[in-house]
């Protein structure tokens, strides 16, 4: 099995000993992998439902914003609730299923990864601290057993039970 090495190149990687077809990151990439994506979900974190407010926190040109929210509300991270302000039409507000409330730990990487390496000298943005006693929130990696996992290198990846194995891992595991 490759032990991760930051410096490896996309072709070194290929020396990792099964590679799968339905790889985990690359379907949840092909739903929340897009910049306009990733800012609606920010915002609906952030407790922006109604689409004009979304539009204003982001900057979504208005038919990128439409096609991102349905995107979403088809995958199951965002649920239609209709509302109705005073003498106007029905319109939907967007609120957060469970499947997209638990993107919360990925977003929040992201954006430590970015407060870390890419907010300069002035510093992070944003930071975020606990409702409850108002210290900053941080995250941090564990195994079942409860020990801290500081990188990739204390990681090993296994098949899991869903795993389906490409024809290349196939062919190699059957010669060996």
């Amino acid at each position: 099995m490759a032990t991760y090495d930051a410096d490896m190149s996309e072709a070194a990687l290929g020396n990792v000993s099964f590679r799968v077809e339905n790889c985990s990151i690359e379907r949840a990439l092909a739903i929340v992998g897009e910049k306009w994506t990733l800012l609606v979900l920010r915002e609906a974190f952030s407790g922006v439902r109604r689409f004009a407010d979304m539009q204003a926190a982001t900057g979504a040109p208005r038919q990128v914003l439409s096609a991102r929210l349905t995107r979403l509300v088809e995958e199951g991270l965002l649920r239609k609730v209709p509302y109705r302000e005073p003498g106007q039409r029905r319109r939907d507000e967007y609120r957060l299923t469970q499947m997209g409330l638990d993107l919360y730990p990925a977003l929040i990487a992201l954006m430590h990864w970015g407060d870390r390496h890419l907010s300069g000298q002035e510093g992070p943005p944003v930071i975020l601290t606990h409702r409850g006693c108002g210290a900053v929130v941080e995250q941090h990696f564990r195994c079942a057993e409860g020990h801290q996992v500081a990188g990739p290198r204390e990681v090993t990846p296994l098949p899991g039970p869903g795993a389906r194995l490409s024809a290349a891992a196939r062919a190699g595991s059957a010669g060996g």
